[in-house]
């Protein structure tokens, strides 16, 4: 039933989440600290896999594809539907040029540590009447999927809200958390592979994390120029993919390490300005 065997992966993901989230629930305490940052790492993971499954979706039946949106919108904080007008519908047909939802930067007009921070934020809130406005207007287009759509959102409230009646603390701290970690990072990640490109060039528009452990650890999301290029191919072969086009793509936008670019651009930057990626914009002005 699965469209590509990989998923196996990506279904024991959502297992393992579920599964973590249901044992520190029956534990003493609020949670296990020792094990809470794999928590918020798989809610990360969620909306990873929730980006991939509205993308190509997982399972050959309809059914089950849906089942899976109820599943991946608890463990990442939001009904995975969200997911096709502001990404899918919007960002892809942009490419962070005017008219993406998710511009970069926002508020501010510079790249550094403050543009981040309120990045997420700040695209969530101008994402959201998109999202309404899309459901709403399936009435019309689309009743199957309007009432698909309704479904996902009548699901996930229902269970924060018996979540929060069971035990509000609980709830806070193993759901409430973890999904807006997840929401607030994997905005985060959208500005770090745009941010300082050239979205009107045909291969130099994003950034893209080349290492082995962020595209092992994360379905390949480091790997983006390519996923813009064809969005539906699965995630699994974006490395060949990548391979076959990255010496079309400007060594800049190509980093190995995530973690040590992002200390480096926004961090070490403030006292060191020089150990910022200048991006290929900044240079090309140079």
């Amino acid at each position: 039933m699965l469209r590509y065997r990989q998923d196996l992966r990506t279904m024991g993901y959502l297992a393992f989440a579920t599964a973590l989230f249901f044992w520190q629930w029956r534990e003493p305490g609020l949670a296990n600290w020792w094990l809470y940052p794999v928590t918020l790492f798989m809610s990360l993971s969620s909306a990873i896999i929730a980006h991939n499954h509205n993308h190509l979706p997982t399972w050959k039946n309809r059914w089950l594809n849906l089942l899976t949106n109820y599943w991946i919108g608890m463990l990442y904080g939001h009904p995975a539907i969200g997911w096709v007008p502001t990404h899918n519908q919007n960002h892809h047909k942009y490419n962070n040029t005017e008219g993406d939802l998710s511009l970069s930067p926002k508020f501010f007009k510079g790249d550094h540590l403050l543009s981040v921070l309120v990045y997420p934020t700040l695209t969530s809130l101008e994402q959201t009447p998109a999202i309404r406005s899309y459901v709403w207007g399936l009435r019309k287009t689309n009743r199957r999927l309007f009432w698909e759509a309704v479904s996902e959102y009548v699901v996930f409230v229902s269970l924060m809200v018996l979540a929060f009646w069971i035990d509000w603390r609980k709830a806070i701290v193993l759901l409430l958390i973890p999904q807006q970690f997840a929401l607030f990072t994997i905005q985060a990640f959208n500005y770090f592979q745009h941010i300082g490109c050239d979205p009107n060039s045909e291969w130099n528009h994003s950034r893209n994390i080349v290492g082995f452990w962020t595209n092992a650890l994360l379905f390949n999301n480091g790997i983006h120029t390519v996923h813009h290029y064809k969005p539906g191919v699965h995630w699994s072969e974006l490395p060949k993919l990548h391979a076959e086009h990255a010496h079309k793509i400007d060594p800049v936008l190509l980093v190995p390490r995530m973690l040590p670019w992002i200390f480096k651009s926004y961090i070490l930057s403030i006292v060191w300005p020089a150990a910022k990626d200048p991006g290929v914009l900044v240079r090309a002005s140079e």
